[in-house]
This record gives structure tokens, sequence and C-alpha cells, in this order.
């Protein structure tokens, strides 16, 4: 199956992809310096135009526009900004009904943007399908709705018949509907936002890796192999890459997630799966796959493994393991019979900038004429955007909702130095697959993490 799969994104692999924009070079001035152009400094560079015109923007891109994270993934937009409902209840239970309302005005703050701009990134609001594999995770979806329920959260439990009236798979035992989940092709909504920036006057330049950010008088000095650009403000967001802040390396691990995209299916294939839908589908155990139908009917198929080697970043030799790969085919074509024989075209994988809360935190450096964001752990396709407005409301010293949010002014628990951390991470992962093996029964470590609030999954 894998021997004449390309091993490059999908969504990356097209003759529509831009040409790549010049460098910067020279002494440059800017009111406002983005390093990073994935969807999260993407965002952070429209959003600033959109709500101050007045500001020089300037965006800097170390590669090419979403050639990390956001041209690698599922391109799932969920509305949820807490890496799901559950998580966001168990560690900001307070706050969580601003949370869900804050994620819901997020998403359709999306919505509207791809449809002001006229981007054409397939966006489609299917909804999302958290399906049940195993008997024992059935009781679990039905207290995920029990516990969501008294925050208004629009879940609706679906029975073992009612899940494959929708999505024909032997392996379904029920599931959670929820609707408020987009899909989208993650790479065509980063170069549209890119355009979108543009023609509100953001300058954009790729091939411009950020090597250094020092104090310059009374601002800041970004610098790059060719070019310095003074500025009184910066915005990070370099996510799984190596940061360019120590404190950062503290709450970030890279940890890499493989995907694999079949050919078209055949009508016939098609057919016999329903999907009529085309709902974005994640499995319940702890290492889960997510998957999806793209807009030329392949399937794409991700997850199960989180791959952690030390001092590995995005462009590691961690991008590409077959064995990991063929565990992936296995088990689309168990969930999936009728795709055993359509071929694989691509395979690939990401670096997840991962932090210990799952979901995104802030922070400020050099006085606030720094703000940062990481840790979005794989959800930042949606949750970028609101991200973005937090990071701008913190450079331009704005008090706002967002920025008195607990979410927003706590860290997540720090991981520990190397070489602790390779081995706790190690240990984490084999007591997640024995915890999948053993009907989610978490052995005494995984135990003491829930307890310390780090319950980790895949």
């Amino acid at each position: 199956m894998l021997r004449d799969v390309r091993h490059e994104p999908y969504w990356l692999a097209r003759p529509q992809r831009p040409a790549a924009r010049t460098p910067v070079a020279g002494r440059l001035t800017a009111d406002l310096v983005v390093v990073g152009a994935g969807l999260s400094g993407l965002w952070t560079a429209l959003r600033t135009k959109e709500r101050r015109p007045d500001l020089d923007v300037v965006l800097l891109e170390g590669d090419r526009i979403a050639n990390a994270a956001s041209g690698r993934n599922g391109g799932f937009v969920a509305s949820s900004i807490t890496h799901g409902y559950v998580n966001g209840v168990e560690r900001w239970p307070i706050e969580f009904s601003t949370l869900y309302r804050m994620g819901l005005a997020n998403f359709e703050g999306i919505a509207e943007t791809i449809s002001r701009y006229g981007i054409d990134c397939d966006f489609a609001r299917t909804g999302e399908l958290d399906v049940a594999t195993e008997a024992y995770q059935v009781p679990g979806l039905r207290a995920h709705v029990d516990l969501l329920q008294p925050y208004g959260v629009d879940l609706t439990a679906l029975s073992a018949d009612e899940v494959q009236a929708k999505v024909a798979s032997p392996t379904y035992l029920g599931a959670i509907a929820d609707p408020n989940v987009g899909l989208v092709d993650p790479a065509n909504l980063a170069w549209g936002l890119a355009r979108a920036a543009e023609s509100l006057g953001v300058r954009i330049f790729e091939g411009s890796p950020v090597i250094s950010i020092q104090r310059a008088g009374a601002g800041l000095a970004v610098g790059t192999h060719d070019a310095v650009i003074r500025t009184p403000r910066v915005a990070l967001t370099t996510a799984a890459h190596a940061p360019l802040l120590r404190r950062i390396r503290a709450y970030v691990i890279p940890v890499f997630d493989h995907v694999v995209v079949t050919a078209p299916l055949p009508a016939e294939v098609l057919a016999e799966l329903r999907w009529q839908g085309r709902e974005g589908v994640g499995d319940s155990a702890n290492q889960f796959h997510y998957y999806r139908l793209t807009s030329d009917d392949r399937i794409l198929w991700g997850g199960y493994d989180a791959v952690y080697q030390r001092g590995e970043r995005p462009g590691s030799a961690l991008e590409r393991d077959d064995f990991l790969t063929a565990r992936l085919v296995q088990h689309l074509h168990d969930t999936f019979p009728a795709v055993a024989e359509v071929p694989l075209e691509y395979a690939w994988a990401g670096a997840i900038d991962t932090c210990a809360r799952f979901s995104a935190f802030w922070g400020q450096a050099f006085s606030g004429q720094l703000a940062y964001v990481a840790g979005y752990t794989g959800l930042g396709v949606g949750a970028s955007r609101f991200g973005a407005d937090v990071l701008i409301d913190l450079l331009l010293g704005e008090s706002t909702e967002r920025t008195r949010l607990q979410m927003v002014n706590s860290r997540p628990v720090p991981f520990p130095p190397e070489p602790a951390r390779q081995v706790v991470i190690d240990l984490t992962r084999r007591s997640i697959a024995a915890a999948d093996a053993a009907e989610g029964r978490r052995n005494l470590w995984l135990r003491t993490l829930d307890r310390l609030g780090l319950g980790f999954d895949s």
C-alpha cells in the first residue's frame, strides 16, 4: 500500500499553491512585527489590520506559508477554544460558559471572514461525530453529554443504529454529534488569509527566519539573516518550532502526528460508507484517530501515535515513519473494510505544539512589548483566531473580557527538563497504550497525572 505513496502533504501538493514571496532585506520599520505565518500569525496580522487599520504590520515566515502545521493538519475547525468542551470544564469550570460562548463567536468569525474575503477553502459546517468503538466507551460518551448539558453545550447522543445511519462502520457502537464543527482545506485557508491580509496593507515576507529579538532604544529589533526590523511591538507565533524565548521551552514540546490520504473513493465504495453528511469523525480511545472526506472524496485519516523525540523539530526525519503509517492504514481498513482496495496516495507527518493543558496559553516579555501564544495541541485551526485576538489585546494594552479570563492569565504545568522529559513522555505513551488495551483502565501513573491536571491522551 505504501510503495507508490507520495510522502508530502496532500494539501500542499497541488498546482494552485502560490509562489513564495520574496525574503525581507535591509532595514525596515513597522508598528507590529508578527513572527510566523502559520494560521496563528496570519490571523494576528489580519485581525490587527481589521481592528487598527492605521498600524503598519510586517509578517515574517521562515519557510513558506502553510508548510508546517498549518498545511499538515486534518482541517477540523472546532468551535471549542479549550481543546474540547470536557477539557474546558475540568480546567476552568467557573468560566466555562463564557469560554463556550466565546468559542461559538470565534467559529462564526471564521466563517464570516472566509465569506467576506471570498476565500476558496471548501469550508463546510459538517459537524463532528465522536464515535465509540469499544463497549466501555459508550457510557463515557453519555457521561460527557450529561456533564456538558448544564452549560448549554449543543450535543446529541446517538445509538449504534443512529450513528451507522450517518456513517457505516462495523466498529461503531454509539456516538456524540457536535454540530459546531466545520471542515476546511487548511492550506487554502492559510493562503487566502495571506491574500486578505495583504489587501489591507500587511507586508508578508517568506524565506525569512527570525534569528534574534532584542531591545533597541525604546523598541525592539527583529533580526533575520538579511534584515533588521525596528518595531515597538512583536507577536510571536512560532508554534512547534524552536522558541525564540527560553521561557517557552519549559511549556511546549513538539510531537509528531502522522496522516494518510487515499485516492478518490469509487462511487460504489462511497455509497457503501453512506457518509452523506460528510461529518468529521474522531474515535474515543486515548490513542485516537481523526478522519474526514476531502472535497474530491478521498479519506484523510490521521492520529493514533503522537511521537516525541528529544531535540526534534519541524523538518525532522520523524516526519516519515513507514511502520507507524502502515499501522494507521491497518486501522483505516479495520474501520472501513470497503476501502481496503483503494490505493493510498499521500502520507506525511507534522509537529504539533503540545502543552500540558492541551489548549493555548499566552505570555509577554520585554516589558509587554512582545506577546506570544503557543500550545494549541492540534486544534489550532479554529482556536488560532481567538488566540490572535488575545495577542492583539495584550500588545495594545487593552483590557477586554478575553484578557480577564483565568485561561488567559494562567500557564500550563511545565514539562520536566531533559533527560527526565523523554523518560516521562515515553512512560506516559506506554501507559496510554496499556489503558486502551485494558478497556480504559488507567494505571497508577496515569491516575497520578490526572490528579495533577495532566490527563494525557494522544
